[in-house]
């Protein structure tokens, strides 16, 4: 099987992220808020000494002209980009969302996170997987 050249990109940051997220979910366990977890995964990252930005503002321009303003959960080391849920499952919307961050942003990675459940869900994803519906 050939793998595309993003394929593994950033693989040992998202790892250690992902690592991190499992931590959190262990000791916290599920059932508050996205800000909880947002907060709890960025001091674990922290302490594993990792930059991590949280509430991003993100301007996404048009020909110049501001047309959007979002904010992203977290950015990890400015390679990471990082979007928590606390939802009963990750929608076509959120990897979406996720997606358009990238873009956003000019980043490549992106994981999507959810702690809804006893053992987190997760997806990684890439800038260049944004497809639009017909």
């Amino acid at each position: 099987m050939e793998l595309e050249q993003d394929e593994f990109r950033h693989y040992e940051l998202t790892k250690l992220i992902i690592g991190a997220s499992i931590e959190v979910a262990k000791e916290l366990g599920c059932g508050f808020l996205e800000n909880v977890y947002e907060n709890a995964l960025a001091l674990a990252v922290r302490q594993k000494g990792l930059v991590a930005q949280q509430q991003v503002p993100l301007t996404l321009r048009f020909r110049g002209v501001v047309v959007g303003n979002y904010v992203a959960d977290m950015i990890i080391e400015d390679k990471v980009l990082v979007e928590l849920k606390c939802v009963p499952r990750i929608l076509p919307e959120h990897i979406a969302q996720t997606i358009n961050y990238l873009h956003a942003t000019g980043l490549d990675v992106g994981l999507l996170i959810n702690f809804q459940h006893k053992k987190i869900q997760w997806k990684r994803l890439y800038r260049g997987n944004r497809e639009c519906e017909p």
